[in-house]
């Protein structure tokens, strides 16, 4: 049996509750941070919800004004993982976009994120860049995905 996931557009403070589950992230993050973030910019919170549990999020916004989205930081609670709910997200976040004039997805991931890099690679993201530091774990990878 699947589990049914529900996506809505949210406010900012239930992305935030996730978020502090994802325990790869370090400390909780503050509301304030994102909204500094994605601050004067057309932005998308959305959530998933298993069982009315909130699973996951997506926060993105319009960061380059260049007709992409920019999918900035996305979550799921590690004990929603493994059930789609990454996908569910990614894909509502691809028809919204599209439904809002966008061209492509940019997102940006670290290249410890092994499944993270995976799961892009997967659902049609390409490779656009690398960010090098001294850790070679710690280079950040740069992806897009036309829509």
């Amino acid at each position: 049996m699947t589990d049914e996931i529900i996506i809505k557009e949210v406010p900012i403070e239930e992305a935030v509750k996730v978020n502090a589950t994802v325990v790869e992230f370090g400390p909780p993050l503050k509301k304030e941070y994102f909204e500094e973030r994605y601050k004067d910019k057309e932005k998308l919170i959305i959530m998933a919800y298993i069982n009315n549990q909130p699973a996951g999020y997506v926060v993105g916004y319009d960061a380059f004004d260049d007709g992409s989205f920019y999918c900035w930081m996305t979550g799921v609670n590690p004990d929603f993982r493994r059930r789609g709910v990454l996908k569910a997200l990614m894909n509502y976040e691809d028809k919204w976009a599209k439904e809002n004039g966008y061209n492509k997805i940019r997102i940006k991931t670290l290249n410890i994120r092994r499944e993270m890099l995976s799961f892009l690679v997967k659902h049609g993201y390409f490779f656009t860049d690398i960010e090098k530091h001294h850790d070679v774990e710690e280079n950040k990878i740069f992806l897009e995905k036309k829509l």
